[in-house]
């Protein structure tokens, strides 16, 4: 079911090409049929400081970077 996201808190690191970041963000995900839930997701934020949508998933390039991005969300509060 499609939802509309709301972007409650967000932390990101720079990585890939020049300018490009790559996103953590804590978000409340509202469906057509009214209902909502929070959730996590990764997604790229391009140079101009928009979102890059995606039907896939945002690569994380390693496991270093999620932990970065991790450990700020936790450091910030809001990381649960």
């Amino acid at each position: 079911m499609p939802a509309r996201v709301q972007v409650i808190n967000e932390t990101g690191v720079k990585c890939g090409d020049p300018g490009w970041k790559l996103c953590f963000q804590w978000c409340l995900y509202v469906y057509e049929d009214g209902t909502s839930e929070n959730g996590y997701r990764f997604i790229w934020r391009r140079p101009n400081g928009s979102l890059q949508p995606a039907r896939g998933q945002a690569r994380i390039p390693s496991l270093a970077t999620l932990s970065k991005l991790v450990k700020t969300a936790e450091r910030e509060g809001w990381g649960e």
